[in-house]
């Protein structure tokens, strides 16, 4: 055992580059060179964002300059080349081999005394701060970690709860050996970097104690679209090792950036993860950690409350920030955080540049799109947004990867860097457990492929041979389906698009797409329907989630109780759902409008909700029955209505999303108009205050004929060229009977349409169309340019090209 000299764990007197040790406060980003990207990255935090309030745990790192002296002093170069002088990195045995010479070879070799003594010191100085034996985190960091271009991370080991000198310099040795293993290796052989080139920082940190709290990764950056207004946060119980693992599901937030600046509280989502085990300290036991199993009542609740969400938001802020200025370019970052049980602190333990997204090209929209359906055999979260098809194979030990073969779907339960060698060659991964920032999801982004992860039963529901394609194109809820279905991928250039006098907004009802569609050139949103939430995340009635204790129907009792375990007031379910899926939507093309139309369900489709045949009237023809305006004032639904109101106001007042603007569906009359927007106001929704619009569906012929009266109601018109053209020729668009009989461009709907536009103008409101028919027919596009419309709402998969035909229409005026 050395003896721990009190000393300063850095002689100031000696240059960095010949320094074997340096302490984190002297260090920035400018000396990767000397301590690799994770270390310069920790220095760089505690020196300039401290007095942001980012806290960062201490610590010191050796350099690359101890390493290099090292292998040197003990003349490893040449016998490591040798082992290397017949590696093939595409043989996973010949890999393995020499991985283990090389890394065995390391560790037999003993750190020369200097080396000892020089982290010996720096160890002192940490234990005369926090006490003897201080537990510290020992981590590799590479010189070649966390460039824009690549990263290293976790290529190397990480040890937690190291105690002692002998604990410290037995974990630093290991970490210097692993700058060889296997993963390691077939990494720096793909990107083209020496091997000898790369040297080796360890970092040594003052643990934090998330081992009794929580723990996990945040990018700045959405990872799936490259969106950039939006921080994702993950977190699950314990140390942060099975969050970057992919051992447990984690929870999921997401953070709106620039209204969290503003000063608002702008939480998009929060997803819960199920957290099944958590990683903590073996007290007194063979190994430093273990995991162990999480209480089924924590399972059930979120790891962190919204006031830790809102924090790690703004400290990722600042941490963007800073390094974008740094390196003079936006840089989005990964970064990592752990939460101490003891004090209950939040702290940031490590930050590098995002790899993936950041590099993407900006000028061209690749997307993915099924041709047919098949069987769904499994489902989980996509990654990627791609799709990816193959034979699948199951491989539930890294020691059995030599079975994998080139373009088959990788099977597993999770993945670690070990599995980085046949990663490369998969077609698609799909795994047990894992959340969007687990290591397989960040090395699937990496290379290019589609992942499946969070499945939970992945390797028994799929066999060894199996075919199967595996789709993440379908939002944040990816399929693997039976067999190789068909698909296309579209490559459309987004540079030299012509712009248009007529806005150009889109249709969008799934929040699970919106990050992902702002990439397609708009002015906004024409079009958010609340529908689509209500059915597929809310699920139930709002008036049975009033009335819970007096629903009838038991099943459905019990459906509605599952959904909202994690709530006390079942009715705040309805309103945090629906606020977070349409704050998603709003936050998504900010700060462009973002119309919303308030629920239109007909009486038929609120009762299949559940708990809904209770509370709803059965009628003949609910497609001109109990629907839109009628039902908000009326006191058979007026408090259901009030719980739309509050996700609004939310969105509005707590998120800051006042680009939201708000629409009246099926409005009959001004009168009733009236009657809405006075329940609204009740509600909390004032037109004008705070600069809130209140627009009407111009979809009946009574919105057309009086559309001088509806312009002193609103503020604003949206024609539904479905409704309307039902309503102009007298058919029932649910009726196959009249089906050939539905044609927006029939001359009376045109006419009908004309008129809509010629009276909003006169009177000075807005005027756009959110129907399918622009959509559908490029002539019914060009018409509506002809009679001066001011934006038309279409489907994303037809922006494009309508854009074109609108652009030469307008050219033709």
């Amino acid at each position: 055992m050395l003896e721990i000299r009190r000393n300063q764990d850095w002689d100031r007197s000696i240059p960095k580059e010949e320094a074997f040790v340096l302490p984190f406060n002297q260090v920035g980003i400018a000396d990767i060179p000397y301590v690799g990207g994770k270390n310069a990255s920790l220095g760089e935090m505690i020196q300039s964002l401290k007095s942001k309030g980012v806290k960062v745990p201490t610590g010191f790192a050796t350099t690359a300059y101890a390493y290099r002296y090292f292998i040197k002093a003990a003349g490893l170069e040449a016998k490591l080349r040798k082992i290397f002088a017949n590696l093939d990195v595409e043989d996973m045995e010949s890999l393995r081999q020499c991985g283990k010479q090389a890394r065995l070879l390391m560790l037999e070799t003993p750190f020369p005394i200097e080396l000892q003594e020089a982290i010996a010191r720096a160890y002192q100085g940490l234990c005369q701060e926090y006490g003897i034996d201080t537990d510290v985190a020992v981590r590799s960091s590479a010189t070649a970690e966390d460039l824009p271009d690549a990263s290293f991370a976790g290529q190397q080991e990480t040890y937690l709860n190291v105690h002692g000198l002998k604990g410290v310099l037995d974990s630093c040795h290991k970490c210097f050996a692993s700058i060889f293993t296997d993963r390691a290796i077939s990494y720096r052989q793909i990107k083209g970097f020496d091997h000898f080139e790369v040297a080796l920082s360890v970092g040594v940190q003052k643990m934090v104690r998330s081992d009794l709290a929580s723990s996990g990764v945040m990018f700045t950056i959405d990872t799936e679209t490259g969106f950039k207004d939006a921080a994702l946060i993950t977190a699950a119980y314990g140390l942060g090792e099975n969050v970057v693992q992919g051992a447990v599901n984690p929870d999921e937030y997401l953070v709106f950036k620039p209204t969290l600046k503003q000063g608002y509280k702008p939480i998009l989502q929060k997803r819960l993860g199920t957290k099944e085990i958590k990683m903590i300290y073996d007290e007194g036991g063979l190994k430093l950690t273990k995991n162990v199993s999480v209480a089924q009542s924590e399972r059930n609740q979120f790891a962190l409350d919204d006031n830790e969400i809102l924090q790690l938001a703004k400290w990722a802020c600042i941490i963007e920030e800073h390094y974008s200025q740094v390196r003079d370019t936006y840089t989005p970052m990964d970064i990592e955080w752990a939460k101490d049980g003891i004090t209950n602190e939040l702290f940031i333990v490590q930050a590098r540049p995002e790899t993936v997204q950041s590099q993407k090209s900006k000028t061209v929209l690749r997307s993915y799109q099924l041709k047919e359906k098949g069987e769904v055999l499994l489902t989980g979260r996509s990654v990627g947004e791609m799709i990816g098809q193959g034979k699948a194979r199951v491989i539930l030990d890294v020691h059995n990867i030599n079975q994998f073969q080139p373009g088959e779907v990788l099977v597993t339960n999770r993945t670690d860097p070990d599995w980085e060698p046949i990663m490369k060659k998969a077609s698609a991964i799909v795994t047990n457990s894992g959340g969007r920032t687990c290591h397989a999801a960040i090395i699937a982004r990496e290379m290019g492929i589609p992942a499946l992860v969070g499945c939970g039963n992945a390797t028994t529901a799929l066999t060894t041979g199996q075919d199967v394609t595996v789709s993440c194109a379908e939002g944040e809820t990816g399929k693997v389906y039976a067999g190789l279905l068909k698909f296309e991928v579209q490559e459309l250039p987004l540079e030299n698009l012509p712009r248009t006098r007529t806005k150009i907004m889109m249709n969008v009802g799934n929040p699970e797409e919106a990050l992902g569609l702002t990439a397609i050139p708009n002015d906004g949103v024409g079009l958010a329907r609340m529908e689509f939430i209500i059915a597929n995340h809310i699920k139930a009635h709002p008036l049975a989630l009033l009335h819970f204790d007096e629903l009838a129907d038991e099943l459905a009792k019990y459906k509605i109780a599952e959904l909202t375990g994690q709530y006390e007031n079942k009715a705040e379910f309805f309103v945090a759902q629906l606020a977070q899926g349409i704050g998603t939507i709003a936050a998504a093309f900010y700060p462009k409008p973002v119309i919303v139309r308030l629920s239109d369900f007909k009486s038929n489709e609120y009762a299949n909700l559940l708990g809904g045949k209770q509370f709803e009237p059965k009628e003949e023809n609910p497609m001109i029955g109990w629907r839109g305006a009628s039902r908000y004032y009326d006191p058979r639904y007026r408090e259901g209505f009030a719980l739309e109101c509050q996700a609004m106001k939310r969105v509005r007042d707590e998120m800051g999303l006042t680009n939201m603007i708000l629409m009246v569906p099926f409005c009959r009359t001004p009168e009733e108009g009236r009657r809405v927007l006075a329940e609204m106001a009740n509600n909390g929704l004032v037109r004008g205050e705070n600069g809130l619009q209140v627009y009407v569906m111009c979809e009946l012929p009574s919105n057309v004929i009086l559309a001088d009266e509806y312009s002193q109601v609103f503020d604003g018109f949206s024609i539904g060229s479905n409704d309307l053209t039902q309503l102009t020729l007298g058919l029932d668009r649910d009726s196959e009977l009249v089906a050939h009989l539905f044609d927006e461009r029939n001359e009376a709907v045109k006419r009908t349409i004309a008129q809509a536009i010629a009276t909003a103008k006169k009177y000075d409101r807005k005027i756009g169309i959110c129907g399918q028919a622009p959509s559908d027919y490029p002539e019914f596009a060009r018409f509506l340019v002809e009679q001066g419309i001011d934006s038309i709402s279409l489907n994303p998969d037809s922006v494009l090209k309508t854009q074109l035909e609108i652009a030469a229409a307008e050219q033709q005026q």
